[in-house]
């Protein structure tokens, strides 16, 4: 008997959804891109329960007779491909065939559709693959198709899917993407209780821009112009020259400005002939732009529209047709760069510090950027904080500091370096060092005279970490660039980034106090309006209540305007809306469920950074000597949040080797 058989026709449909279809908005991104192929101008997505109950697709496009109705459902069956020489020049979103009958193998699917000649139009139903009804429909021209319970029928797939707030976040970024790539097209997304996305038709890319990321938007980024270029500097092929003589390739879009920065790519959104790819030369060109212009790590926001001839780009190349492979990739990936570069030199970034300019301006001294921890570095597009806030800093009005370094003033002379103590203190933080200090004679050290104590030395190295206590007897003596406090004790010189060591302290006792109970916020004077674009109203709505338990009151106005009525104690007003900006992006890049601990802990980190002392703020003796004292008390004060450091010790034995004394 033959050990080799051909799978059933339902068992090689449900293979191939494992290919097409991965989560509720693999299957809104198959339905939109038939849609837009079909020639539609309005589309209205609707989705129950993330999508996984029920995904609804109705667009006004040229539909379909009832002969095709039945045979877009038959495999491979497609009406934008006749040959194989049309795979070499595909100028649709989809054209292999494989989504709807896909889609049916794992759903209840039903379908209603009309051409604008025919009178009444066509539905269909599907169940698990199989067809349990055909029958006429008054239905307008234009296309519908329901998806209702996705993978009922393969409940080993069902139970991979995530929570149905996680699930709506992908349908939302999708939808967000096509939305940006087809201005000329109504886009509306619904849910039984809101209205996440609507988005009519216009004319201009920075008006749909302005639309889905709010007014803040024309602000921080720069449009590229449209440049275009003669693709003939790239071909090889002599005998092919002439029919390509015409042949260009043009960029558009925007990009951000060198000041605003993300930690990651979820910023850069590229689309190739309008279909959105993630394509590792694009993203390679887009850094060779900002090289020098930004700091290594970080990543600016980009919309980028590449256009070229069909025959340039081959985008059967991945299932989910999500990555293109380029005819000319050198060319392109150098006319990419060179346009993001003309745009950036029109805008006139300052290599560097680009936040300084603006600041010094504003405020007369230079303005903090914090590596990290400001809200620009986590994906916020509204940039950077405030000028520091006088009133966020705990202790008696600021006062000019007598022995700033910098100033003419001298050093207080009550401030004096001691001599180290014979014996260290216990260590805190130690690692096998720390257990070194209470090491009691033994057989072994006895044998070894002096062993103790070289022990003991080398837990009192220069690379030892200090004890809690030693920061505790800390004195302050100054400032240096009224940023960083300089520090003494018996140990050494110390200097604290004011910065994150306050940070530190808020991180702490924010957290201790939200799992205490509840945290009350500061009202403000009037509401801020603000609008969130479509992935962060879903995260709004799935950790509104937790916003609420940490100070923030802000309610939803209609659409996707939100009004913040009050913030966590400590936030200037000016600095509420970065913070909720911040504190939805940072959870929407998790992608998946995120847990209560960790979602109090990014709330708790995100509002003590905005909450903090900032530097280039002259602090008085009280303050600096309160600020070292409520460090000491911390958990772990040697890193902030983020995991910087705090602290930098150099001791009595590193200060005498440097003067020779050693």
């Amino acid at each position: 008997m033959s050990r080799i058989r051909i799978l059933a026709e339902n068992v090689a449909n449900k293979i191939a959804a494992g290919e097409v279809v991965e989560r509720p908005a693999s299957v809104v991104k198959e339905l939109l891109e038939n849609a837009l192929d079909a020639g539609a101008k309005s589309i209205l997505i609707e989705a129950e329960s993330g999508g996984k109950r029920m995904i609804r697709v109705i667009d006004d496009g040229c539909g379909m007779n009832h002969d095709d109705a039945l045979l877009a459902f038959e495999r491979h069956a497609t009406s934008k491909l006749r040959n194989a020489d049309d795979l070499l020049s595909i100028a649709t979103l989809g054209f292999r065939g494989e989504a709807l009958p896909s889609i049916a193998a794992i759903s209840r699917l039903v379908l209603e559709t009309r051409t604008p000649e025919d009178e009444q139009g066509s539905r269909v139903e599907f169940a698990g693959g199989k067809l349990v009804g055909v029958k006429p429909a008054g239905v307008p021209s234009g296309t519908s198709i329901s998806v209702a319970d996705i993978f009922y029928c393969v409940p080993a797939r069902r139970k991979f899917l995530k929570s149905e707030t996680t699930e709506l976040g992908h349908i939302a970024s999708l939808v967000t993407h096509y939305a940006l790539a087809h201005p000329e097209v109504r886009f509306q997304l619904k849910t039984p209780s809101q209205v996440i996305l609507d988005c009519a038709p216009v004319e201009k890319l920075s008006d749909r821009v302005y639309q889905i990321f709010g007014r803040q938007a024309p602000d921080e980024l720069v449009e590229i112009p449209a440049n275009e270029a003669p693709m003939r500097s790239a071909i090889t092929e002599p005998q092919i020259e002439a029919e390509e003589q015409a042949a260009t390739i043009r960029v558009s879009g925007f990009t951000s400005r060198p000041e605003i920065q993300r930690t990651n790519r979820n910023g850069i959104y590229t689309f190739v002939n309008r279909r959105l790819v993630r394509d590792r030369l694009l993203l390679h060109a887009i850094g060779e732009a900002y090289r020098n212009v930004t700091p290594p790590g970080v990543f600016p926001v980009v919309l980028l529209f590449i256009d070229m001839p069909c025959q340039e780009v081959d985008v059967n190349v991945h299932p989910a047709k999500i990555e293109v492979r380029f005819r000319h990739s050198q060319f392109v990936h150098d006319f990419t760069r060179d346009s993001l570069r003309q745009a950036l030199s029109i805008a006139r970034p300052i290599p560097g510090l680009p936040a300084v300019r603006a600041a010094a301006a504003s405020a007369g001294l230079p303005r903090e950027f914090n590596g990290f921890a400001g809200g620009a570095e986590r994906g916020d597009l509204r940039g950077y904080p405030p000028a520091p806030d006088a009133n966020a800093f705990p202790g008696p009005p600021r006062a000019e500091i007598p022995f700033a370094f910098g100033s003419s003033a001298t050093v207080g002379s009550d401030f004096e370096l001691s001599g180290a103590p014979e014996r260290p203190i216990p260590q805190r933080f130690g690692f096998d060092s720390a257990e070194a200090v209470n090491v009691p004679l033994n057989a072994a050290n006895r044998a070894a005279p002096g062993a103790a104590d070289r022990s003991l030395e080398q837990a009192y190295s220069p690379g030892a970490l200090p004890g809690v206590e030693a920061i505790a007897e800390l004195k302050p003596l100054g400032q240096v660039n009224a940023s960083f406090i300089v520090a003494v004790n018996g140990e050494g010189l110390w200097i604290i980034d004011q910065h994150v060591a306050h940070e530190r302290v808020l991180f702490e006792q924010h957290l201790q106090a939200r799992r205490e109970g509840e945290l009350g916020g500061q009202r403000m004077l009037t509401p801020i309006l603000v609008d969130l674009n479509p992935q962060q109203l879903v995260t709004f709505e799935q950790i509104g209540d937790e916003l609420r338990f940490n100070g923030f009151e802000a309610e939803l106005m209609g659409g996707r305007s939100v009004a913040i009525q009050a913030a966590p104690a400590g936030i200037a007003s000016g600095d509420a809306e970065k913070l909720l900006f911040e504190i939805l992006d940072g959870v929407a890049r998790e992608n998946q469920a995120i847990s209560i601990d960790s979602l109090q802990a990014k709330i708790a980190a995100s509002t003590a950074c905005h909450a903090a002392i900032k530097v280039n703020t002259p602090l008085d003796k009280t303050k600096m000597e309160w600020l070292l004292a409520e460090l000491a008390k911390t958990e772990y004060p040697m890193s902030c949040p983020h995991g910087r450091p705090v602290v930098l010790r150099y001791s009595v034995r590193e200060i005498e080797r440097a003067f020779k004394r050693i």
